[in-house]
């Protein structure tokens, strides 16, 4: 299949990409800068030289595929929604893969799935009229499908290193808010890129939370991320507070309490995913 897909040299684009072509597909990337282009050249993938605000460029690309899967991040709600337009008018009835994520629920009630309510932080509140209208394209004949990963795990652990490893090997203790018994959705990258994959078969309309199925509290994760930055056991409550003063508005995500089960892509896309040890694989590093 000939798979058009957006942030293709960014953490999760490299993995997807790497997925797509391990499964025989031919992929083109869109590619901001030569140094992208040569990125996503060097997986196997085509480049395609523009942005997300290059409208006319996605809509070229997306015709020419069978399937588009849109990871990049936009701006703003507006210009994501822009772009997913120009996207889904592109690639006709072919599949459109939109990239959500499991923050939307805000606190889960135990363990959830797709249909837990709405209740977003601020952050990424936005996202609800952006695939509200991408599924709606199902009811005209196109074939939408969202994938909420939760937070990836594994390899450059983008989030997790920059908000926690980093900060937390300078001040001798790996932060975690409040008293950690907060759970997270946690996912690794190469499983979730398996996901986009699979999802290229999903029905029309279709909803997907990406998740690995095993949810470990903020305080358990720190601990294990305090291993491999070489301060075992050495970890730090802050407030929130104290989160959002250092971490800006991401902090009222990394609060959320987030049970999720991969129950519905196991039985409709036969996705199982792989690492179910997470904290092994943080305290590796």
């Amino acid at each position: 299949m000939k798979v058009f897909l957006t942030g293709g040299s960014g953490y999760l684009g490299k993995a997807t990409i790497t997925a797509l072509i391990r499964r025989g597909h031919a992929v083109e990337a869109l590619a901001r800068s030569e140094r992208s282009a040569d990125a996503v050249r060097a997986l196997g993938a085509l480049p395609v030289i523009g942005g997300l605000d290059d409208l006319e460029v996605l809509n070229a690309a997306a015709s020419r595929a069978e399937a588009v899967v849109h990871l990049a991040q936009a701006d703003s709600g507006e210009a994501d929604l822009a772009a997913a337009d120009a996207m889904q008018d592109g690639i006709g009835t072919g599949t459109y893969v939109h990239t959500g994520g499991t923050w939307v629920y805000g606190d889960t009630d135990g363990v959830a799935d797709e249909t837990a309510p709405w209740n977003p932080p601020a952050l990424v509140a936005w996202r609800r009229p952006v695939e509200e209208a991408v599924l709606q394209r199902a009811a005209r004949g196109g074939r939408p499908v969202v994938v909420r990963p939760g937070l990836l795990y594994g390899g450059e652990n983008r989030l997790i290193d920059m908000f926690f490893t980093a900060p937390g090997k300078q001040a001798g203790a790996i932060p975690y808010i409040g008293d950690g018994a907060n759970h997270w959705a946690l996912v690794h990258v190469d499983d979730i890129a398996e996901l986009y994959v699979a999802a290229l078969k999903a029905k029309a309309g279709s909803v997907y939370v990406g998740v690995g199925g095993v949810n470990p509290t903020a305080k358990d994760v720190a601990l294990a991320i305090s291993r491999s930055a070489g301060i075992d056991g050495k970890t730090e409550s802050i407030s929130l507070k104290q989160a959002r003063e250092q971490m800006g508005p991401i902090a009222d995500a990394f609060a959320l309490d987030q049970q999720f089960t991969p129950s519905r892509a196991r039985a409709e896309l036969e996705w199982t995913p792989g690492h179910t040890d997470p904290l092994a694989v943080l305290a590796r590093g």
